[in-house]
């Protein structure tokens, strides 16, 4: 009973999620602590890249993390923060970027390597198409195959 007790903690252990933030970058002041806490779960890892800083393990994630909540010390507005990463980064920092023109493609590079993939798999299925062994036999060639093949008289 114990060893399953072990067991199932052992697996809500893995499952919880392993945020990155050290002690020491938390700030003193537990409001500024929580909007940096919201802010870097909407910022993009630039070396993870399916990660926010606040889940990453990078040295990257952990430098704009920190200047994350320099800024907010410094008096910023979480907008003020959020346009300074996009204006150093560009779009791609934030976890959902804002539909426009200049992220067309941020949002639309799944579709169209879903579409391509489809494109592909047609392509490759007409390309596999089975031709029969008999079809361009002569009447004699057949004959003489369906008497080996047993087909023929018995």
């Amino acid at each position: 009973m114990t060893l399953r007790l072990l067991a199932l903690l052992a697996a809500l252990l893995i499952l919880t999620p392993a945020w990155a933030v050290e002690p020491g970058e938390a700030l003193a002041d537990p409001a500024l602590e929580a909007r940096a806490r919201d802010l870097s779960t909407e910022l993009r890892c630039l070396v993870c890249q399916n990660q926010s800083i606040d889940d990453s393990h990078a040295g990257l994630a952990r430098d704009l993390r920190l200047l994350v909540r320099e800024r907010l010390q410094a008096g910023d507005t979480d907008e003020q923060v959020r346009d300074f990463l996009v204006k150093r980064y560009g779009d791609f920092i934030l976890l959902k970027p804002p539909f426009r023109f200049g992220t067309l493609l941020l949002w639309g590079a799944p579709l169209l390597v879903l579409v391509a993939g489809g494109f592909g798999l047609m392509a490759a299925a007409r390309r596999r198409r089975v031709v029969s062994p008999a079809a361009g036999l002569s009447a004699e060639e057949r004959a003489r195959l369906d008497k080996l093949l047993g087909g023929g008289e018995h």
